[in-house]
């Protein structure tokens, strides 16, 4: 067997001898999950649009979406596996604060949840902003959820809240900075910072940040 690693999900997977001897020069690019073929019949899974920019590319390739804000995002890659979190404070373009950092064993939602709670940590707590992240879960969570869990004594129906550590910090340090907003923005739409913000994501897959 010959291991390669999966340009999509970042995992090994195992080719036998004899058919890389098929095909003389083929380097396997893409696991099973992830293969074009699969995807043709169905069967794979959808593939994310991950481009893996530096954060030099990506700020050369994009330039929409607003230019004031706190971008954050998170990743796991499997999910749930090895991940990171990345947060940019920009205000007119201009880069105020940045951060980033990896979690050996995590989830997406984990890492979309502590990349907003690094946000808030960048921020004086009289500080008016709007924080920007491309999960609905957490927009929802925030802005919807958690008070009604909170007075149920951190319960809801239909079973357990999930990573509600994370939530309980992400609630607390939220209401310590009442000027500021959390809000959604579109994924691998262009935006300039939430691509900024990806890119400081998954830094930890790369040589170069």
């Amino acid at each position: 067997m010959a291991q390669f690693r999966c340009q999509e999900c970042n995992a090994l997977f195992d080719i036998p001898r004899e058919t890389l001897d098929k095909y003389p020069g083929w380097t396997p690019k893409f696991c099973r999950k992830h293969s074009p073929k699969m995807a043709k019949r169905g069967k794979a899974r959808p593939r994310a649009r991950e481009e893996h920019l530096t954060l030099d590319e990506v700020r050369a390739k994009y330039s929409a979406g607003p230019q004031t804000g706190v971008f954050t995002d998170g990743s796991s890659v499997p999910n749930p596996g090895p991940g990171g979190w990345g947060v940019v404070w920009v205000v007119d373009g201009e880069i105020l604060a940045q951060n980033h950092g990896h979690a050996e064993a995590t989830t997406n939602n984990r890492m979309e949840l502590q990349a907003l709670i690094e946000a808030y940590k960048l921020l004086p707590k009289k500080e008016k902003a709007t924080l920007y992240t491309d999960s609905r879960l957490c927009v929802n969570t925030i802005n919807d959820w958690a008070p009604k869990w909170e007075d149920n004594g951190w319960k809801k129906k239909g079973g357990e809240i999930k990573n509600l550590e994370l939530v309980k910090e992400l609630v607390s340090i939220d209401r310590a900075h009442p000027h500021c907003e959390i809000a959604w923005i579109a994924a691998h739409k262009g935006n300039l910072w939430n691509e900024y913000a990806d890119s400081l994501a998954t830094a930890w897959m790369r040589d170069e940040l």
